[in-house]
């Protein structure tokens, strides 16, 4: 199946690690849990929009799964419903021929590399290449552009250069599917490159061997609104009575310079969406060492600093109907009422000395 590389490197023959047809999705998991697959690579390279590499790594050591997200079950399961609809699609477009393989394969130099192909492509020349289906909608389409020229997203462009490395061939296409007919669909290719598949190995090795074997979480590096995020979802709701968290001198500069630009943001003329970005990113790196605590301290010359997270709790429904729920069904009140929770952020400057 693989083509010749002889340009890039030695050529390999990518290992089976398992026949996946009859597989259920709790054992198909399992597998995938054995190393890294193609849609992992964003995260632990902290490029992708919707998971850190910190969900990554839980996700690995089976203590929380990425998929458990009530919030995108929908777009995840028309995803898989409309593959074979986007292949045909595809196929039609190109006049290539496409079959599918139901085997998980893996590297047989980096085992931990995982590969499960959507399709593969029979080209004219009698090569190999692979097809990934991709469905988006019409306000998403533009992440196919990058200043007018026809891209892949790179969170997307990873993926193809990981089962690339994995499966030994040269050429990757990506379908994409953003409406409802045959003209409403993008087609995208990419080619195998050495210099960053070398370099995208070195990073998954460091991070299969250096988090997931050794048990260490990775740090946050992402963007604040998705490390906050991912805090929330693997720490649980707050705890009041949690100790009071002390800062180190890391986190302290961090808090320094979250205050730095909050005064920035006061004296700018019109709303920054950079001070903006750098501010959440600083929050989200307090947050993350807060954790389930809601109080965080630390002193900068001669300052004390209080730093609040605190929850604040609320009713889904309306205030006036919940209020005459609990009164007048006060069992069904306890039954199914659910609270929901979020959490302010602020700090506290004492110029006492400590």
């Amino acid at each position: 199946m693989p083509d010749s590389c002889a340009a890039l490197k030695e050529t390999h023959q990518p290992q089976v690690l398992v026949e996946t047809a009859g597989l259920s999705e709790k054992e198909w998991l399992a597998y995938r849990r054995k190393g890294i697959g193609g849609s992992d690579v964003a995260a632990l390279l902290g490029i992708s929009p919707w998971r850190t590499a910190r969900d990554l790594y839980y996700d690995k050591l089976n203590i929380a799964a990425v998929e458990d997200n009530e919030n995108n079950w929908v777009a995840l399961e028309m995803g898989h419903l409309l593959e074979p609809l986007v292949a045909k699609i595809f196929q039609h477009r190109t006049g290539y021929k496409i079959y599918q393989v139901k085997k998980m394969f893996q590297h047989p130099k980096y085992p931990w590399m995982l590969a499960d192909v959507d399709y593969f492509v029979e080209l004219p020349d009698g090569t190999t290449a692979i097809l990934e289906i991709k469905t988006t909608n019409y306000n998403a389409k533009d992440h196919w552009w990058l200043d007018g020229e026809e891209t892949v997203p790179v969170y997307y462009e990873t993926q193809g250069r990981h089962y690339m490395a994995v499966m030994d061939v040269d050429r990757c296409f990506f379908c994409c599917l953003y409406g409802n007919n045959e003209e409403e669909t993008i087609i995208r290719e990419i080619r195998r490159d050495e210099a960053y598949e070398d370099e995208m190995i070195f990073l998954e090795q460091h991070f299969w061997e250096n988090h997931v074997l050794a048990k260490t979480p990775p740090p946050y590096t992402e963007d604040g609104d998705l490390v906050i995020e991912s805090v929330r979802r693997h720490t649980g709701p707050a705890d009041k009575d949690a100790p009071v968290v002390t800062f180190d001198y890391s986190l302290t500069a961090k808090l320094m310079r979250y205050l730095q630009l909050q005064e920035e943001k006061k004296r700018a003329e019109k709303d920054s969406k950079e001070i903006d970005a750098d501010m959440q990113r600083l929050k989200g790196a307090l947050i993350a060492e807060m954790g389930k605590s809601c109080k965080a301290i630390c002193q900068q010359d001669g300052v004390n600093y209080t730093v609040t997270y605190n929850p604040v709790r609320k009713p889904n429904i309306d205030k006036d109907n919940l209020i005459r729920l609990k009164l007048e069904h006060p069992d069904i009140y306890e039954q199914y009422v659910t609270i929901s929770e979020f959490r302010r952020f602020s700090v506290k400057a004492d110029t006492k000395a400590a």
